[in-house]
């Protein structure tokens, strides 16, 4: 059965392939009309993979014992190992406005779905931990409106390559930010409000009845999205790291 799948979408690439870069005397140029269009829009699927990246506090041996309990790694604490990071799933928007024949000022605005789950290590033996209580599984659904400058190349027939860079501001809808509860109840919490910087770049491909744009985007929040736990809350997780920060690498697939 996968061998029969891994045939038939070679075909399909090596079909898309030939047809889209043969010679240009063979060349029919498509959507010409698209490239003069003051405003465009589109939509776009994509995969993504988001990790964190984590700061941990330092971790004293002399002195195992923090004067608080959120200075540092309690006697029974936990000390930040490292992460599993399941792919996830971005859809959303597109519009543009042209400036001119090689810039463009874009936004794309869309949803991103992401699951992170932090390992921690027992620093001693806490018959109190069980060993699912050593991770803390984080989901993040992040509302994201960016804004974009479009730099793209001359085009070759039916072929225009581009890179865009800007700023975004990403929403997350699970930050868990305004509950009472913390890790001391089994509560990670985030920020809601976050921002990042991001480059990409691309190519797009004009078909007779709609223009196909593979993308790879590189997102980085500039912002800690780490939320304290409480004084009173032991040293465990949230207490055993300084700051957090999302990077995620996005691949897409727009149409327009």
């Amino acid at each position: 059965m996968r061998k029969h799948l891994f045939i038939t979408v070679s075909l399909a690439l090596a079909s898309l392939a030939n047809a889209q870069f043969r010679p240009n005397y063979d060349k029919e140029w498509h959507r010409t009309e698209s490239d003069e269009k003051k405003f465009s829009f589109g939509y776009f699927l994509g995969a993504n993979v988001m990790t964190y990246k984590v700061n941990p506090k330092p971790y004293n041996k002399k002195s195992p014992t923090p004067i608080s309990p959120n200075e540092g790694v309690n006697e029974y604490g936990l000390l930040y190992l490292d992460q599993e990071n399941t792919p996830g799933l971005s859809v959303g928007l597109t519009a543009k406005l042209r400036i001119n024949d090689y810039i463009a000022l874009k936004s794309e605005p869309g949803l991103h779905f992401s699951q992170r789950t932090l390992r921690f290590s027992q620093l001693s033996e806490d018959p109190s931990l069980s060993p699912d209580q050593i991770l803390r599984e984080v989901k993040s659904t992040y509302i994201e409106v960016p804004l974009l400058l479009n730099f793209h190349g001359e085009r070759w027939v039916n072929t225009r390559p581009y890179i865009q860079g800007g700023l975004g501001y990403a929403y997350n809808l699970q930050s868990n930010e305004k509950k009472e509860d913390d890790n001391g109840a089994g509560v990670f919490r985030t920020t809601t409000h976050n921002f990042n910087l991001q480059a990409e770049l691309g190519i797009e491909l004009y078909f007779k009845h709609f223009k196909l744009t593979p993308a790879l985007k590189g997102m980085f929040f500039i912002n800690n999205e780490l939320v304290a736990d409480k004084a009173t809350t032991p040293a465990y997780y949230a207490g055993s790291i300084n700051s957090l920060s999302t990077r995620a690498v996005v691949f897409s697939l727009k149409f327009e």
